[in-house]
């Protein structure tokens, strides 16, 4: 019995994504190419490698041994290819990588420019996603890395099973209010009868609202809620109410939003997340973290302090 590695890599994508449309959408192939590769497959070791009785396409026995060979050919390549970069020192090829909105503006598209003068030969590939399906896109191999947030005060939402969160750098929280507010609020408590735009309570900035009117012990008035901080800052320019916000939304911020004298403590933390590797980080996540980091400093953003013994990489905490 001989396999084919690239029709192992079709089935474990399906393995991943749990059915073919999925898997065609992660390999950049037609539901139907994903078809044939698989019915080959399963000539080649002449068992069913797919259970089609059920409407969601799952493994069988077989196919879930097999789809677990080809996770480990996957590492084993990919530790081929660290270990090729370390020894030529030349990084290159695609590297697809997710990020929030105010990331890619302000540090990626930066860090990019910087990318592409120290190693023209790779070739950056951004997708504006954050969140689970950021995470669920970089855990099945559609993403090499994903630039995500949390409240550094409160913590991971979720441990990041089987993944790395590399520090880039704290994006300290403000709070903002309408220009056309008579009086302007002085201290927080002067906010606690206020109308509030939240974010939504899964974000970081949910999370730093929740926290701040806990700590003063007030419960904010949700008026309304908005993911994106250009939506949030208009609702705030526009008078509708205060919001928590970092540093890096209020670049080119409306002259009709005011930023009083009140202090907040905390910030988010923005990171860089990949999966785990035997080896640790490889150059190319290297070059990609120095990059981002150099456009923080510029950007004004705080350095995370190294308290870690582990260095810069926080590793993933197990379930």
């Amino acid at each position: 019995m001989e396999l084919d590695p690239r029709r192992l890599k079709v089935l474990r994508a399906v393995a991943l994504r749990g059915g073919m449309a999925d898997a065609a959408r992660l390999l950049h192939l037609t539901p139907s190419a994903v078809s044939q590769q698989i019915a080959q497959l399963e000539r080649e070791v002449g068992q069913p490698l797919i259970d089609r009785s059920r409407r969601k396409a799952g493994l069988t026995p077989a196919g879930l041994v097999l789809a677990a060979r080809a996770e480990r050919i996957e590492l084993e390549l990919a530790e081929a290819r660290r270990e090729l970069a370390v020894l030529s020192g030349r990084l290159s090829g695609s590297v697809p990588i997710g990020a929030f909105s105010t990331a890619v503006r302000h540090l990626l598209v930066p860090a990019l420019d910087s990318l592409a003068d120290t190693h023209p030969e790779l070739e950056p590939k951004v997708v504006e996603l954050e969140g689970a399906a950021a995470l669920r896109d970089l855990r099945t191999g559609a993403l090499d890395f994903v630039i995500a947030e949390h409240d550094s005060d409160s913590g991971e939402s979720d441990p990041l099973v089987g993944l790395s969160r590399i520090p880039i750098a704290d994006d300290a929280y403000y709070i903002v209010t309408p220009t056309s507010w008579s009086p302007r609020p002085a201290s927080i408590p002067d906010l606690s009868t206020r109308p509030w735009i939240v974010s939504p309570p899964d974000t970081a900035c949910g999370r730093a609202l929740d926290r701040i009117a806990a700590e003063y012990g007030f419960t904010p008035r949700h008026a309304h809620t908005a993911l994106e901080f250009p939506t949030v800052l208009a609702l705030v320019a526009a008078g509708f109410g205060a919001a928590v916000v970092p540093k890096l939304a209020l670049a080119g911020a409306s002259e009709e939003i005011a930023v009083p004298p009140v202090p907040v403590a905390g910030s988010r933390r923005i990171s860089v997340v990949r999966r785990e590797s035997p080896s640790g980080p490889d150059p190319l996540t290297e070059a990609v973290v120095t990059a981002l980091r150099e456009a923080a400093i510029g950007f004004g953003l705080m350095p995370v302090a190294k308290s870690s013994p582990r260095g810069a990489t926080e590793r993933s905490r197990r379930l």
